[in-house]
C-alpha cells in the first residue's frame, strides 16, 4: 500500500486538495472536475492519433534514410530537414519529445534533433501566423528571425557544452527504451 501511495503522491495530493476545496467552496470542486474533463478530453482527441503517426513514421521510414538525411554527415541539409519538421508540425511541444526520441533511436545527429525540438517549440507556423496578426510582420519576423539564428547557434555549438559519451549515452539509453 505504501508503495502505492509513494507512487501516486500527485494523485494523492489532488485528491486531498479537491477534499481541502470541497469543504471550502464547493464550487471550486466543481470547477476544478470539470476543467480536469475538459482537459482529459483535449489530451486523448490529440495524442492518440499523434503516437499513431508516429509508430507509422516509425515503421515505414527506414533507419539509413534517417541516418542519411538527418545523420553525423548531413551538414546543413539535416537542419534544413528538422526546421521543416519543427516548423510545419501540430500539436503540443509534449508531442515533440516522442519524435525526438524516435530521431535519435534511427541515428540523426544530436544537434539536429535539439534543433527540431526547439523549432517546434517556438517556430511553428501557426505560431508565426499568429504572432504576424498580433504583433504585425516586422516585428514578428525580427521575432522568429532572432529565434532561429540563436536556435542555430546553439544547435550547431551544443557539443562544446556536451560531451561525445554524454550524447552517446543519451542515445543508447533512447534505444534500450524501444
Amino acid at each position: 500500500m505504501k508503495k502505492i501511495l509513494k507512487k501516486q503522491k500527485f494523485l494523492m495530493l489532488s485528491i486531498i486538495a479537491l477534499i481541502v476545496m470541497t469543504i471550502i467552496d464547493i464550487s471550486l470542486t466543481y470547477t476544478a472536475l470539470e476543467n480536469t474533463y475538459h482537459q482529459v478530453i483535449s489530451m486523448l482527441l490529440i495524442v492518440p492519433p499523434i503516437f499513431i503517426l508516429i509508430g507509422l513514421f516509425d515503421v515505414w521510414v527506414p533507419k539509413e534514410t534517417i541516418i542519411e538525411h538527418m545523420g553525423e554527415n548531413s551538414k546543413t541539409k539535416g537542419m534544413i530537414l528538422s526546421f521543416l519538421l519543427g516548423a510545419l508540425s501540430a500539436g503540443p511541444t509534449l508531442i515533440a519529445f516522442p519524435i525526438a526520441h524516435m530521431m535519435l533511436r534511427k541515428g540523426a545527429k544530436y544537434s539536429n534533433v535539439m534543433f527540431f525540438l526547439m523549432v517546434w517549440s517556438s517556430l511553428k507556423l501557426p505560431i508565426i501566423l499568429f504572432q504576424i496578426t498580433e504583433l504585425g510582420f516586422r516585428f514578428a519576423m525580427i521575432i522568429d528571425i532572432t529565434l532561429l539564428v540563436l536556435f542555430y547557434i546553439s544547435a550547431s555549438i551544443i557539443r562544446l557544452f556536451v560531451s561525445k559519451e554524454e550524447i552517446d549515452l543519451f542515445i543508447k539509453k533512447a534505444q534500450q527504451m524501444q
